[in-house]
C-alpha cells in the first residue's frame, strides 16, 4: 500500500504543478530534492512571484524510522517505527479576489520491532480560504468535494465537511480559517470498508482538486482590486499563519520529526500584516466574510 500510494502522489504532484504553471503563465516551480538523516526524504516544488501565484508549494515526502519520543507519547506507544508519505500543497494568489487553497493527502504505517504493521491509516482533505466571499465559488468548491465523496459513501461529505469546520477553527480568534471543505484522519480498515476502499476514496478526492480550484482562479484572477483590499488580504493572511503555527497538526508533526524546515514552512505567505485591533467596517464586504468565518454555513 505504501508503494502504491507514494507512486500516486508522485504522479499527482506532476499533474498539479504542470496545470498551475500553465495557469500562471509566467512563474515555474523550483524543485528541491532533500533527504532526512533518520530516513527518507522528499521532493519540494515552490512557485514564487508569478502572474497569478505570489507563492505556493506542492510538496511530496516519504519519511521513515524510529518514531520520536514526542510522537510515541502522542500515539500512546513505545519503541515503534513508522512510515509516512503524503502530498501537501498551499497556494497564495496575488489577487485578493482569488482564494488561498490548501490540500493534503497522506498515508501512515506504524510497526513493531519485528517490522510488522501494527497500525495504518489514510488522512487528508482540501479547504478554501477566501479574502472576499463569492458565494458561487464556495458552492462550486463544496459541490466538487461532495461529488468526490458521494461516489464512495453517502455520509462522507457531511461528516468530513463538519470535521473540516471543526479542525480549521482558530480557537484564539473564535473564527474559522476559511470556508472549509473536507478533512479526514485515521481512516482505518473496517469490516465493510478496507484499505483498498480508503485508497480509492483518497485518490478520488486528490483527483478532484484541480476541478475544485482552477475554475475559481480563472474566474477571479483578472479582477481589479485596490490597495485597501490588498491590505485586507495581508491581514487575513496573518490569521492563516496563526493557525498553521499554533494549531496545525501537520506542521507540528513535521517540526517534531525533524522534517525539512523550508518544506514545512512553505505554507506561510510572503507578505502579511498584523494590525493592532483591526476591525472591518460594519456591513462591508470584509465584514461579510467575517460573519461567515464566525458562523460556518452549509454550502450544498
Amino acid at each position: 500500500m505504501k508503494d502504491r500510494f507514494y507512486q500516486y502522489i508522485q504522479d499527482l504532484q506532476d499533474i498539479i504543478t504542470s496545470k498551475l504553471e500553465e495557469l500562471d503563465g509566467k512563474a515555474r516551480f523550483q524543485e528541491d530534492l532533500w533527504e532526512r538523516p533518520e530516513g527518507g526524504g522528499g521532493r519540494t516544488r515552490v512557485i514564487q512571484n508569478g502572474n497569478v501565484f505570489e507563492k505556493g508549494g506542492v510538496n511530496i515526502s516519504a519519511v521513515h524510522g524510529a518514531l520520536p519520543e514526542s510522537m510515541q507519547a502522542y500515539f500512546g506507544v513505545k519503541d515503534a517505527d513508522f512510515f509516512a508519505c503524503g502530498l501537501s500543497l498551499v497556494l497564495h494568489p496575488k489577487n485578493p479576489m482569488v482564494p488561498t487553497v490548501h490540500a493534503n493527502w497522506r498515508y501512515f504505517e506504524m510497526y513493531n520491532k519485528k517490522g510488522e504493521i501494527v497500525d495504518q491509516w489514510f488522512g487528508g482533505g482540501q479547504d478554501l480560504t477566501p479574502y472576499y466571499l463569492f458565494e458561487e465559488d464556495a458552492i462550486h468548491f463544496h459541490k466538487t468535494c461532495k461529488w468526490a465523496c458521494d461516489r464512495h459513501h453517502p455520509e462522507f461529505y457531511q461528516k468530513y465537511k463538519e470535521k473540516c469546520d471543526d479542525y480549521f477553527w482558530n480557537t484564539h480568534r473564535n473564527e474559522a480559517r476559511g470556508i472549509g471543505g473536507l478533512f479526514f484522519d485515521y481512516c482505518k480498515a473496517q469490516e465493510d470498508f478496507g484499505m483498498d476502499a480508503w485508497f480509492d476514496f483518497i485518490t478520488e478526492v486528490g483527483d478532484s482538486f484541480l476541478e475544485a480550484y482552477v475554475p475559481i482562479v480563472l474566474k477571479r484572477k483578472d479582477l481589479t482590486y485596490t490597495e485597501q483590499q490588498r491590505k485586507w488580504q495581508e491581514i487575513r493572511r496573518g490569521r492563516y499563519v496563526e493557525f498553521n503555527l499554533v494549531h496545525d497538526k501537520g506542521t507540528l508533526f513535521g517540526l517534531k520529526t525533524n522534517g525539512r524546515i523550508e518544506s514545512i514552512l512553505m505554507s506561510l505567505p510572503p507578505h502579511v500584516q498584523w494590525v493592532y485591533d483591526y476591525h472591518p467596517e460594519p456591513e462591508s464586504e470584509e465584514d461579510k466574510l467575517i460573519e461567515v468565518l464566525k458562523h460556518p454555513k452549509p454550502w450544498v
